[in-house]
């Protein structure tokens, strides 16, 4: 092993134990909160309301509406830990050490973005073990819905470094998933199957991408969808790739962070 790819190997090593470090430290902030925000989604729409509109897709409308939850929580989290962690470095000047040490940006970005997938898979895991106490979750294809809590977590990872890379103060990075992620959420068939909905509206909801990745993973859990899966798959790893490539050059360029 070369000394270069070793030095490199660390610094990876070193950026994400510290992200993960940083999320477990404060875990009543990162880890808790959006436990309790979905049990009290479990209570109110899956219990309280859930028996009042029965079946949907074929389920109880409580086992319908868990897959797009966990994956609500599993998009805010990866989201919010990079937007946070790499505005706050800005904020220190720290960043500022990473970027001229030697260190590749490849490292560097891997770093943040492995930080935020396993802030959103931690969550994510904690949101479906207390849904098992309201639903009965299946598992109609594990390795479909491995895949697709990896890609979504990656492509919000990626999203909230570009946030991240362009805020100028804090309130910047609150703007995003206030006006763009909670309502693509809320509109992106977690509660409901666009089937519901007049064909115009139909084909509008399909320019949602964070429909594509809900009915991804509830097919992988339930075996329904309401989008062909293959469209699904490609649209992420598409978006994930490009997503990529954009924040790379980002931080190659060092815009918005040598100021």
């Amino acid at each position: 092993m070369s000394l270069e790819l070793r030095a490199n190997l660390v610094a990876l090593k070193t950026i994400v134990v510290r992200e993960v470090n940083r999320f477990l430290r404060i875990w009543p902030q990162t880890l808790l909160p959006p436990a309790i925000t979905m049990v009290l989604y479990f209570v109110i729409f899956g219990n309280l309301i859930g028996g009042r509109i029965g079946e949907m897709g074929g389920f109880a409308y409580m086992d319908y509406i868990v897959p797009g939850l966990i994956m609500m929580a599993v998009i805010t989290n990866s989201y919010g830990n990079v937007v946070s962690s790499f505005f706050g470095s800005k904020f220190h000047r720290s960043i500022e050490e990473l970027m001229v040490a030697p260190v590749s940006p490849h490292i560097i970005l891997l770093g943040y973005v492995i930080g935020g997938v396993l802030r959103g898979l931690a969550v994510g895991l904690i949101v479906t073990l207390l849904s098992l106490f309201f639903a009965d979750l299946q598992v109609h294809h594990l390795g479909l819905i491995v895949l697709v809590v990896l890609l979504t977590a990656s492509i919000f990872s990626l999203g909230g470094f570009v946030n991240a890379v362009f805020a100028r103060n804090f309130d910047d990075i609150s703007i995003i998933p206030t006006f763009v992620l909670t309502p693509l959420t809320y509109l992106g068939g977690v509660f409901y199957s666009i089937d519901l909905l007049p064909p115009f509206w139909q084909a509008v909801s399909l320019g949602n991408p964070i429909l594509h990745m809900v009915n991804a993973f509830r097919y992988g859990i339930l075996g329904v969808s309401d989008i062909h899966i293959g469209v699904a798959i490609g649209f992420m790893l598409l978006a994930s790739a490009l997503l990529y490539a954009y924040c790379l050059r980002l931080l190659a360029s060092g815009r918005g962070l040598r100021q």
